[in-house]
Order: structure tokens, then sequence, then C-alpha cells
């Protein structure tokens, strides 16, 4: 069967100027163009379209998932086999998330009783699973499964007030790094102390610290693209600046 692109859109629930930005880009092209000038999708385009909304549900930008859509190793079974479990492990979390929404409502109507530790936890789970979404597969491939496991439990074992520390600690970080990137000196004493800051933060997250897992992790702030974007958001060269400071902090030869 073939669509316009109005027809597409219809059955997709996407807007026509969006089917032409994806045709532009060329992350989704029309099977032909016929006469009259109207872009013709067929199957093939179909299920590409269905992909593409796949993973912007799961947060992928565009850029990335054209490059994953034309690798030549891309199996559309597979693809969505994978679908299917991070969207299992989106609708558990949902469900966490409602089910602490009905228990604090249970509260506040004097039904039930309710801890600190049940109230964060949907939250907190949610956190886990937004990060083994965005970097698994890089933290296990550089610290192993066992310590991301051990990171993990320790994320939902927090206690609200260990929770907001941490929060409050990464707020810290970012000011004192701000300050710091300005004197252009990640030896000097205020990007010491941001890199002293960011230890105490990731002791929030880590079972137990080292210096080369501190130093292999400012490392992945500069080539990872998603750490380097957000620490650069706002002036392009901090995370680099990070890592050197960081690189100084933990004896590490740049």
């Amino acid at each position: 069967m073939e669509y316009t692109v109005k027809k597409l859109g219809e059955l997709a629930g996407v807007s026509t100027r969006t089917l032409r930005y994806y045709d532009e880009i060329g992350i989704l092209k029309p099977a032909r163009v016929n006469s009259s000038g109207y872009r013709i999708y067929g199957v093939e385009e179909v299920d590409r379209l269905q992909q593409i909304l796949f993973y912007k549900e799961l947060g992928v930008e565009l850029e990335q998932i054209k490059e994953i859509l034309d690798d030549p190793g891309f199996e559309i079974t597979s693809a969505l086999e994978g679908h299917r479990e991070k969207l299992v492990n989106k609708r558990r979390q949902l469900d966490q998330l409602i089910h602490n929404v009905e228990k604090t409502i249970a509260l506040k109507e004097g039904r039930n009783q309710m801890t600190d530790k049940e109230k964060f936890q949907g939250f907190k789970n949610k956190l886990v699973e937004e990060n083994e979404r965005k970097y698994g597969e890089e933290i296990r491939t550089r610290y192993g499964e066992e310590t991301v496991n051990r990171s993990n439990t320790k994320v939902k074992n927090m206690s609200h007030s260990q929770f907001e520390e941490a929060n409050k600690l990464s707020e810290e970080i970012h000011t004192t790094l701000s300050e710091a990137y300005k004197t252009g000196d990640p030896a000097g004493n205020l990007a010491q102390k941001a890199a002293g800051l960011h230890k105490q933060w990731l002791m929030f997250y880590w079972s137990e610290y080292s210096k080369e897992g501190h130093a292999g992790l400012a490392d992945m702030y500069v080539e990872d693209e998603r750490f380097k974007a957000y620490y650069d958001k706002e002036q392009d060269g901090v995370a680099k600046f990070l890592r050197d400071a960081i690189y100084v902090f933990t004896g590490k030869n740049g």
C-alpha cells in the first residue's frame, strides 16, 4: 500500500511538516515522487518511520537515529526486540511512579502511612533507568557489570536527605567549576576544589573510590559527546578543563 504525505501523517500521528523535514534531512525519503509532485511512501518507508518514532520515544536524537538505521548491520527484528525491552522497562518505571502517587494521595487523605524512602523510590528508579538507557553500555564496558550494579543499588537505597545533598553538591560543582574555568588553571585552588567536590559527589553513587576510576570518568566527559555537551552547555571547553583538573587531583599525567 502507498501513502501520500498527508495520509502517512494521519496514519502515524505526525504532521506533514515533520515528514517533509525528515525528507529534507535524509532520514526518511519517499519511495518516489509522482507526476504531480507528491511524495509517495511505501511499506519500507512506513517501517522506517515506525523505527524513527520508536527511537524518538526513547530520547535518541535524529542524527543518531539516522546513523543507526543506515548502518548496514541494522536488523529490524532485533531492533523491535530491543524496543520492546526498553518499553517494558519504561512501563515498569511508570507503574512504580503511579504506585507512589497513589500511596501519596492515600497518605494525604489519612488512609495510609508512607516512608520517605517509598516517596522517592520511583524517582530514584527513574534516575537509574535513564542513566542505563543513555550511558549503560559505555559505563558497563569501562567499569564492569558488578561495579555498575553496585552503584545502581546504592542510588536506589539513598535516603531523601542523601538525594538532596547529592543534588546540592552537583550545583556547587557547576558553580565552582564556572569560576575556576575563568582562571584558566586546572591546577589552581578553585579547580582543585571543583575536583574535590566532584569526588564527594561521586561517592553518593560509587561503592568505593579509586583515582584511576575517577580519571577514567573524566576521560569520558571529553570523549563522549553526550557528557561533553552536558558540561559545555554554557561554555565550550569546560568538560576538558574539568578533566584536566581531575587529572591533577588524581595525579594522572595528561
